[in-house]
């Protein structure tokens, strides 16, 4: 069986975004990413350099912690990253499952693998022009041919400007079929930014109700009617920090 890369393992804490947000749920944040997107607010665990700090489980090791952090009771799994759809997740969620514990996942769209047919729900998330990363929608299509139905499957944009407003409603136009989240980013975060304990503040940025004011107002400028707008809660709530 092979080794799952995990950058860390926390919770129960709450799911701040996209179809489940405000859902408690343990987090499983896998390290290692093939996208360097220019806001990245978990460069700890995308960057080579943190690669010492990220641990090689087994699907038996990874599952034992949840439940230790679940008290064994049944629940949401969230398996996060990086992009954890890099990693050979499907034997952790079939040990999950078994025991009732449902998986949700959210990646970036770009590798698919077919252990995305086993999750209980699915975030895509294309990364718009601001991250400095391409879009390839053969990448997100081979994704959705993964899964075994397209109901628990949403789309969730996360956007800093107009032009990826614009950009994402040009995406979220050609799979009306899916429901559609979209959040202003959290513009506080760098890629390259010093991961230091001294770094990993609570601190809210202060410009987070005029993101949303910003982005409510200009989702209705352009008419876009069947998306659903929600800020980043866990930011809101606990700003960069980790494990929360």
């Amino acid at each position: 069986m092979s080794l799952i890369s995990i950058s860390e393992i926390f919770g129960p804490t709450i799911q701040g975004e996209g179809a489940l947000i405000g859902t408690q749920t343990i987090f499983v944040r896998t390290g290692g990413c093939d996208y360097r997107c220019s806001w990245c607010d978990t460069g700890y665990a995308v960057l080579p350099k943190y690669e010492d700090d990220w641990q090689k489980m087994d699907a038996e090791t990874v599952f034992a912690e949840i439940e230790k952090l679940s008290k064994q009771q049944a629940a949401w799994i969230t398996l996060s990253g990086g992009n954890p759809a890099m990693q050979d997740l499907g034997p952790l969620i079939e040990l999950g499952q078994a025991k009732g514990y449902q998986f949700s996942m959210e990646t970036q769209g770009s590798i698919a693998k077919p252990w995305f047919a086993l999750l209980d729900q699915l975030t895509l998330s294309p990364k718009p022009p601001s991250t400095g990363m391409s879009f390839k929608k053969r990448g997100l299509d081979r994704c959705l041919d993964a899964c075994d139905s397209l109901e628990n499957v949403s789309l969730k944009f996360v956007v800093a400007d107009n032009k990826d407003l614009l950009w994402a409603k040009k995406i979220a136009d050609q799979y009306s079929h899916l429901t559609c989240f979209i959040q202003p980013c959290n513009t506080s975060a760098k890629l390259e930014h010093n991961y230091n304990e001294s770094d990993k503040s609570n601190e809210i940025p202060i410009d987070q109700q005029q993101q949303m004011l910003w982005l409510i107002d200009e989702v209705q400028q352009i008419d876009w009617n069947n998306a659903r707008v929600l800020p980043q809660l866990h930011t809101w709530l606990w700003g960069d920090k980790t494990g929360v």
